[in-house]
């Protein structure tokens, strides 16, 4: 499976959402800053034990759309971002499907993008430090050519770059008000994938660390979980994410164990190229 990334993809966000993190831990060290110090209700807690997400480190934090609103979210281990909702929609998703046969299905989450969908996704290219820059264009396109270039995979992708990403499936931006360096993402909903994947603080890093961070928070939208979900190995942590309530079902024909090149390890390094290993690319085409 990819890293801790695709198989486990990195990064909070996601229907649930994921977000990967940068060069070894600063991305965990960043969101830390942002906390609102509010509690999380008795009943959410709850919600996330049965879904067996890590609460150790949950909280609220200001989560920012590519127009500049934002709105009050619930972040966990980091890279992972939801709303109070979806954990309680989760958690009775969960409870019904419990019976549910997923063993086919490593490292990947309990929900899906439909077979055979074709994925409009938009480059934004607005103002207000929203926009992606050149570099992160260039690194946008890399990674959707990753993903369609790729032989027994159903799912498709049509990239465009401009504002108006209402309407498109899934929109990447920039969030200038970020710490640190990375991505958040979130997992499929209703047979869609997570729509709106931030990266931040890439500007210093070279094109193919760019595109690696792209490819992986695209990763989680279309349900991976991160690689090394249950170590976090990949952060210098010992630290199980939990299964999230999503699942984290190793995917046919990938390892069990630590992937030190997958492209969705939990964290990322200075050196990564932004490219698939041969595991990332089996559990894609076992997933579709």
């Amino acid at each position: 499976m990819t890293k801790a990334k695709m198989v486990v993809l990195a990064a909070l966000s996601c229907g649930v959402f994921y977000t990967s993190c940068s060069s070894e831990n600063e991305l965990n060290d960043a969101t830390d800053q942002n906390s609102l110090n509010k509690p999380i209700p008795e009943n959410i807690i709850d919600a996330a034990t049965s879904l067996e997400l890590n609460t150790d480190y949950m909280r609220y934090d200001t989560f920012y759309f590519p127009d500049g609103t934002s709105e009050e979210r619930i972040f966990v281990e980091q890279d992972i971002v939801m709303t109070e909702k979806e954990i309680l929609d989760l958690a009775d998703l969960k409870a019904s499907a419990k019976n549910a046969d997923t063993s086919g299905r490593q490292y990947a989450t309990n929900s899906l993008v439909s077979q055979g969908r074709n994925i409009s996704i938009i480059g934004y290219t607005g103002g207000g430090g929203f926009g992606l820059s050149n570099k992160e264009r260039t690194a946008l396109q890399w990674a959707v050519n990753n993903y369609n270039r790729l032989s027994g995979v159903s799912i498709r992708f049509t990239l465009t770059f401009g504002t108006n990403y209402q309407d498109k499936d899934m929109v990447v931006y920039n969030n200038p008000n970020s710490a640190g360096a990375g991505g958040s993402a979130g997992f499929p909903s209703a047979g869609r994938p997570f729509k709106f994947v931030q990266i931040y603080g890439l500007a210093a890093y070279d094109t193919n660390v760019n595109e690696h961070v792209i490819t992986h928070e695209i990763g989680h939208s279309v349900g991976f979980r991160h690689t090394d979900w249950f170590s976090r190995q990949s952060c210098g942590q010992n630290t199980n994410e939990g299964t999230a309530g999503v699942g984290a079902n190793l995917v046919s024909g990938t390892p069990s164990g630590y992937d030190p090149t997958s492209v969705m390890l939990a964290c990322f390094s200075s050196t990564e190229d932004g490219e698939f290993n041969n595991n990332d690319i089996i559990a894609l085409q076992n997933m579709y």
